[in-house]
């Protein structure tokens, strides 16, 4: 699983890196300024995260344990949520499809398994510790 988890760690480091250019460069000509500061967040949030899937796979080969496990589990699905509902947020015209605002709900959900994962790998943390 480790493997798996630096794999996936890259390939989001890459797709933030990715993102943010195109946020930069391309997304502000096309957004509000609103809606640009809401996508650099899910980017941002983003790269956090691929960071601490990085890690956390990289203490999983050395500490294998259930809390590690789900940390990186619960990172990517946070970045899926948290992230992906920002990025969609930012770039819908919410004006015109009004019944798309709902997709915001999904946000906090995200927020929660990034917040779940990081409590997870202080357990795992704390577990190899004591081996």
């Amino acid at each position: 699983m480790q493997k798996k988890f630096i794999q996936a760690a890259a390939l989001l480091g890459a797709l933030s890196v990715i993102l943010g250019a195109f946020g930069a460069h391309a997304l502000k000509e096309m957004i509000s300024e609103k809606s640009l500061a809401i996508f650099e967040t899910g980017v941002r949030y983003q790269f956090y995260h691929a960071v601490a899937l990085m890690l956390t796979g990289m203490l999983y080969k050395e500490f294998t344990n259930k809390s590690l496990l789900w940390a990186g589990r619960l990172y990517g699905i946070g970045t899926l949520l948290f992230c992906g509902s920002l990025y969609f947020l930012a770039i819908v015209d919410l004006s015109a499809h009004p019944g798309l605002k709902a997709i915001g709900a999904v946000t906090p959900f995200g927020g929660l398994c990034f917040i779940a994962g990081w409590l997870l790998l202080a357990v795992g943390a704390a577990k190899t510790l004591k081996q």
